[in-house]
């Protein structure tokens, strides 16, 4: 402390004949620096007036005249009492300090009897929650089994759903092979005997032509509208050639019955998938591109199949009205609920994911993924190829 006091002693001395030496009017700002210099080498107030009187005899008082002393005595005593502020003004805080301090022990010697109170509320209740929570956990526990026991009953409908949609594909896939083979081949045979039967009539049989000619007319729209259910409830050619030549055809079906554009973009390893897959990607191109027709007010939509890290990815994308959907991407009028429904469930039965992007104004996206793809599906480059002016396809 010895040293510290002798070392501003120097520093004081030196500071305050500066000051004396400058105009009445000279800044106190060193005297202040100088106060705080004593703060932060601990030094109290009485030290710095013991320092200040050794600088006062040591500069004042030799050799000055009584009027001179006078004054610079006046200028030290300001000198001294900026020096001695920052010093003030601590001790102010501390007593300031030390009235709120005993005001927070009363205040808080009082808390401490209200939060004693308040502990014995507390252990009284706490007693009750105990009551109350083993309630709850017998609750929970029954709970628990209630919604175990329901998932296995939604997981028992979502499987007698998938075999009911197996069985309907079966279903169709029956009818429509005998439509082909039976009631397509008895009306041709009518239509073949129709015709002999018009080329062996005379000249004077006109009435007779006629009418065979009308009948044949009948005959070939029958068989139209037989090939035509045909292909809506199980299209051969998706057995026969493939899916992309079964959308291909449905597609431009789609476009001369509904006026909507529509493009088919695909890879040919899409083929190299089990039929099952194929058949549920056909169905819901099909089931989406109905929907369109149905709901969506576009003008063109554009189905995509491509290779995705050896996996399908389908996108059905329509420029139409759109519609709200909800954070489960199912959409928020029942309208739309119950086909939707149907298409996810065929995907998600093949292990797939399903998902819809709309908005209102914006269109919509149907999109499907289902790691499906083989080997050979993976070498297999894409390629497109343009049959009509509005259809693409490999």
């Amino acid at each position: 402390m010895q040293l510290k006091r002798t070392e501003l002693s120097r520093l004081y001395l030196a500071t305050l004949q500066q000051h004396l030496k400058a105009s009445p009017a000279a800044s106190l700002e060193p005297a202040h620096a100088l106060g705080r210099r004593a703060m932060e080498l601990g030094l109290e107030t009485l030290d710095l007036a013991r320092i200040h009187e050794i600088a006062l005899v040591t500069l004042v008082l030799p050799g000055y005249s009584s009027s001179t002393r006078d004054g610079l005595m006046g200028l030290a005593s300001m000198f001294f009492a900026e020096v001695i502020t920052p010093l003030e003004e601590t001790h102010r805080g501390a007593r300031e300090a030390n009235i709120h301090l005993n005001y927070m022990i009363t205040a808080l010697s009082q808390r401490t009897h209200e939060l004693a109170d308040s502990v014995d509320e507390l252990k009284q209740e706490i007693a009750q929650r105990t009551a109350v929570e083993e309630s709850l956990r017998i609750s929970q526990q029954t709970s628990s089994k209630l919604l175990k026991k329901s998932l296995q009953m939604q997981e028992e409908l979502r499987h007698l759903s998938r075999q009911l949609l197996s069985v309907q594909e079966e279903e169709r896939k029956r009818i429509s092979r005998e439509l082909h083979d039976v009631i397509a081949q008895t009306l041709t045979g009518i239509n073949v005997r129709l015709a002999a039967l018009k080329t062996e009539s005379t000249v004077s049989s006109k009435e007779l032509q006629k009418k065979i000619a009308s009948t044949q007319r009948l005959v070939e729209k029958s068989v139209d509208i037989v090939h035509r259910f045909a292909r809506e409830l199980r299209p051969s050619v998706l057995d026969d050639l493939g899916l992309i030549p079964a959308l291909e055809s449905f597609m431009k079906g789609f476009m001369k019955d509904t006026g909507v554009r529509a493009s088919l973009t695909a890879f040919a390893g899409v083929e190299l998938v089990d039929n099952t897959a194929r058949t549920v990607l056909y169905r819901i191109a099909q089931e989406a591109l109905t929907n369109v027709a149905r709901h969506a007010k576009a003008s063109q939509v554009a189905v995509s199949i491509q290779d995705q890290d050896g996996g399908i990815c389908m996108e059905i994308t329509d420029n139409g009205q759109g519609f709200e959907v909800d954070g489960t991407s199912k959409p928020k009028k029942q309208s739309n609920r119950l086909g939707l429904l149907g298409m996810r469930e065929r995907v998600e039965m093949i292990g797939g994911t399903f998902c819809i992007e709309s908005a209102p104004g914006k269109g919509t996206t149907v999109r499907v993924e289902i790691a499906a793809a083989t080997d050979g599906a993976k070498k297999t480059s894409a390629k497109k190829t343009n049959p009509s002016d509005s259809l693409e396809c490999p």
